[in-house]
């Protein structure tokens, strides 16, 4: 009879430090553009003038598209359309790397723009299930939704005690009969995605907001997973763990799947209007939502990892994270426990064009990783660029880390 020590898996060495497997797939021209790209980005100046002047040359109509498309887009975008990003996704896949496709239009307005919306997001579902290495889609609910509604329900949902789904139900009666039928608009287009997702078996992930109009998004992410996660996880709901109430949101959220019969799809965040969200809570008076510090906020992350991990069977994971440490707790807590890294119930994922060192090392050892890939016209994907270059900026050595493993990899090739 086996041992214990006998049936345990084999696991390969990790290390974020191998810039000859994170590079593989780029040319020796993709990796001396993004050193320079990265070294722009490491000047707050130049990033503080360009992420005001580009999205004002854009609406003026300037010729700038084609400048764009060969920095920045590239560098952080699949393509202008989803065929586009077959190309980067076949690339990918040569590396054992998946894809995470979003569609990456953001804050438009008015019905016509939320149905089409809605009907995009169907498109990537069907192309996503037509290729070999896209298990997952991302949604924005306010691209289907009105901000100002979500706003107004969050605030009803927050004068309320009980439950989360009890304050959705309860705050419902309390929109106007015109504000009840946009809803129901809202829920519909959901559960239309959500079908069409489940028929195909794709993941739905869906992102988080900001804090003052995450209630109902979390009561919707419920929802759709008390209908489509009964046999295994479609509907992913995204926590931001620099937020303090997360990792009990995510506790509860637990006892609400192991209570109702349904798996609970977790996508971790660290999370990404922290600027925003402590000027508001200033300016409005009400108790800061996010973590004092960075120390709390990766205690509480990778607390978040492991109550996942710890109640796998009910809870399918997705480590969403740029944090190598945290990335590397998921790896170890699967191998105390003897399971395997590409267990069904574990992803990993890091945006594309960015921590390629541990997309690509943890791909190799053969966890189950992939790249967020956004797409969508120039025009319309300005926001999310223009979120990437201040993040490249204010997030704590990012840019520093990824110049220098370029750096150790352009060193390696002599070039």
């Amino acid at each position: 009879m086996l041992s214990q020590s006998d049936r345990m898996p084999e696991y390969p060495p990790i290390s974020f430090d191998n810039t000859e497997l994170a590079f593989q797939y780029k040319s020796d021209k993709e990796l001396k553009k993004a050193r320079f790209l990265f070294s722009m980005m490491g000047r707050p100046w130049l990033v503080k003038i360009g992420t005001r002047i580009t999205p004002w040359a854009i609406h003026a109509g300037l010729p700038i598209k084609g400048l764009i498309r060969n920095t920045i887009f590239s560098q952080f975008v699949g393509g202008e359309t989803l065929q586009e990003t077959a190309a980067v996704a076949k690339k990918m896949a040569a590396y054992n790397v998946k894809v995470i496709l979003d569609y990456g239009v953001e804050g438009k307005e008015g019905e016509e723009n939320f149905e089409h919306a809605c009907d995009v997001f169907i498109d990537v579902i069907n192309y996503a299930a037509s290729q070999p290495n896209i298990p997952f889609m991302s949604v924005k609910v306010t691209g289907f939704a009105r901000f100002g509604l979500l706003e107004k329900y969050h605030d009803l949902m927050q004068k309320l005690e009980g439950s989360l789904m009890s304050r959705f139900l309860k705050a419902q009666e309390q929109l106007s009969p015109s504000e009840k039928e946009e809803w129901h608009k809202i829920q519909h287009r959901t559960m239309r995605i959500c079908a069409a997702a489940e028929k195909k078996s794709i993941g739905v992930s869906i992102d988080a907001e900001e804090t003052w109009i995450q209630d109902p998004v979390d009561a919707l992410s419920i929802l759709m997973m008390v209908e489509f996660n009964k046999k295994k996880a479609i509907v992913f709901n995204t926590t931001q763990h620099y937020r303090h109430d997360r990792l009990q949101f995510l506790q509860d959220s637990y006892e609400a799947a192991a209570a109702r019969g349904f798996i609970l799809g977790a996508k971790l965040v660290r999370g990404a209007y922290m600027e925003k969200e402590r000027r508001r809570a200033a300016e409005m008076g009400y108790p800061d939502p996010i973590n004092p510090d960075k120390e709390s906020t990766d205690r509480d992350y990778d607390a978040g990892v492991k109550f996942c991990i710890d109640h796998i069977d009910q809870v399918s994971l997705v480590v969403a994270s740029h944090n190598e440490r945290s990335n590397l707790y998921a790896v170890e807590l699967l191998m105390e426990k003897g399971l395997p890294l590409d267990h069904p119930h574990v992803h990993w994922s890091q945006l594309y064009g960015m921590s390629d060192n541990i997309s690509f090392n943890l791909a190799h050892a053969g966890c189950s990783v992939s790249k967020y890939l956004p797409f969508g016209p120039i025009k319309d994907v300005v926001p999310y660029l223009m979120r990437r270059a201040e993040e490249n900026t204010s997030v704590k050595g990012q840019t520093g880390r990824e110049l220098g493993l370029i750096a150790k990899e352009t060193r390696r090739r002599g070039i």
